[in-house]
């Protein structure tokens, strides 16, 4: 594989693993958003109140959004193996 290929398929992989963590890491920022913004209207300021809600919202954000990012996942592997049977 020419040096050029591998810059491709890093650029490649690194795009994969934005595209997958996506919609787990907004869910997580939403939900860290507004409870942050609950927080300062009822000013109560406990640190330790975002935690829980955001795990529950980002663990029902991956069991949504898994198979499409396990879709995503076996695609890019098959791509790759591809090219490795192709010899690059």
């Amino acid at each position: 594989m020419t040096e050029q290929g591998l810059i491709e398929l890093g650029q490649e992989a690194i795009w994969l693993v934005v595209t997958v963590s996506l919609p787990v890491l907004l869910v997580g920022l939403a939900v860290g958003v507004t409870i942050a913004l609950l927080q300062a209207l009822t000013q109560i300021q406990e640190i330790t109140l975002v935690f829980v809600p955001k795990i529950i919202a980002m663990f029902l954000a991956l069991f949504l959004f898994l198979p499409a990012m396990m879709g995503s996942l076996v695609l890019f592997t098959r791509e790759m193996l591809g090219r490795m049977v192709a010899g690059g």
